[in-house]
């Protein structure tokens, strides 16, 4: 009998060993890859047959490198075709990008009417906080996947959504009030509101009829579309109108959509960039870094990886080295690139790599190039160049800066099968 109690004890201490070591390796390889998010850092808030809302991770919590998104949330979200987004408002500002199909958004506010506009992939609009909302997927085929940027404006990092009509999973805040004060505010019998408020019960996004979306339909056409606020947001812009293609930065290897902080009031307003990147697959970005804007980088197609340079140590007090930080890209990941930390995003596969960039703090920010036809380097005098790489001559050092005639886009590696055994033995050494 000593013998087998000896026996289970020695089992169960190395099974709770081994599981120890697990869960700590799993905690340091997130720890060493705390710019990197996928599914499982996200929050399912909402869902059922007609769609989802999901909610990432709050960026500060992840890691403390990340302190300077504290007060900015990402949210998505999925409606099926032939779908109605039910009335809400938020105590957060919003910029809301259209990643795939076609909708219509309705808006309002007290001292405004209605205000519907039309939008589709690639539209961008500011939705100002405590604005009433609400959305309609007319389309019969194609899924709505709408990308939301959050400020957060009561509580730093924290929002909450508000729905007056709602469901058994999203119940109304109208049902806090005390009947005999809905009577009053209402002035009708409460028999009548509670039979209203009871009736919904599918939740935030309810199945719509052709017969209901063609009312909508005929009802937008009677009050006009895309009509902007005289106060609050300016109306969507679509990011991929002729005017916002960069043409300094677009080549055969890629294309570059931007609008800057500066440019576009609302975008001012928020303090934030809004990029769009379609990389030809086989091709990469030059190294490059922002002055002042940390990028928020969603995949809404192909696949792809990114590599960045990341300071090893956060502690001015200690000696600068760096560490490289990569990630393996494919549709639905998030990685962040903060203000300074040079990178370089590759495109591989069967398809172009798309990138949506959300630049946050992006008033008077800069894209600094470090390879290619105008990068910084190639700005150094000869004094500069031959003191900062030990007494190189300046021809060797600007053969290697300057031999690159494109700007921006590039080649990409001919043999990416290295980078796949770089990948497998980090992940080897991480274990």
């Amino acid at each position: 009998m000593a013998i087998t109690i000896r026996s289970v004890f020695l089992f169960f201490f190395v099974f709770l060993v081994l599981s120890t070591n697990l869960v700590v390796h799993g905690q340091d390889r997130e720890e060493r890859k705390p710019y990197v998010f996928e599914d499982q850092h996200f929050q399912t808030k909402f869902e059922s047959e007609y769609g989802r809302i999901r909610l990432l991770q709050n960026f500060a919590e992840r890691s403390k490198l990340l302190a300077g998104l504290n007060n900015h949330r990402v949210s998505i979200l999925e409606a099926n075709p032939s779908t109605f987004i039910v009335p809400y408002h938020l105590d957060a500002d919003a910029l809301f990008f259209v990643a795939e199909g076609k909708a219509t958004i309705n808006l309002v506010r007290q001292q405004d009417k209605r205000e519907t506009f039309g939008l589709r992939r690639g539209d961008i609009i500011r939705i100002p906080s405590g604005t009433t909302v609400y959305l309609i997927n007319k389309d019969r085929k194609e899924k709505l996947v709408v990308i939301k940027l959050l400020q957060p404006v009561s509580t730093p990092g924290h929002f909450e959504s508000f729905f007056g009509p709602a469901g058994k999973d999203h119940e109304s805040f109208f049902n806090v009030f005390s009947p005999e004060l809905l009577e009053s505010a209402f002035n009708v019998k409460r028999e009548k509101f509670q039979r209203v408020f009871e009736k919904q019960n599918q939740g935030v996004i309810v199945k719509a009829s052709e017969q209901q979306i063609e009312a909508i339909s005929q009802e937008e056409e009677a009050a006009g579309i895309r009509r902007p606020f005289r106060r609050g947001s300016e109306g969507p812009l679509n990011l991929f109108e002729k005017r916002y293609a960069s043409e300094s930065k677009s080549n055969q290897y890629g294309q570059l959509f931007e609008v800057a902080a500066d440019d576009n009031k609302d975008l001012r307003e928020l303090n934030v960039g809004v990029s769009f990147a379609n990389i030809t697959k086989g091709s990469m970005t030059a190294p490059l870094f922002n002055s002042k804007a940390t990028k928020i980088v969603f995949v809404i197609r192909g696949e792809g990886y990114f590599e960045l340079a990341s300071p090893q140590s956060h502690d001015q007090q200690k000696q600068h080295a760096y560490v490289k930080v990569s990630g393996e890209l494919r549709k639905g990941v998030i990685y962040v690139v903060p203000a300074g930390h040079p990178v370089i995003t590759v495109s591989h596969g069967s398809q172009n790599l798309e990138l949506l960039s959300l630049e946050v703090n992006g008033l008077k920010n800069e894209k600094n190039t470090l390879a290619g036809r105008r990068n910084i380097i190639r700005q150094l005098e000869k004094t500069a160049l031959e003191l900062s790489f030990g007494g190189v001559q300046e021809k060797e050092i600007r053969e290697v800066f300057e031999s690159q005639s494109e700007e921006f886009f590039f080649k990409g590696p001919s043999d990416q099968s290295q980078h796949k055994k770089r990948l497998q033995q980090e992940d080897q050494d991480q274990i």
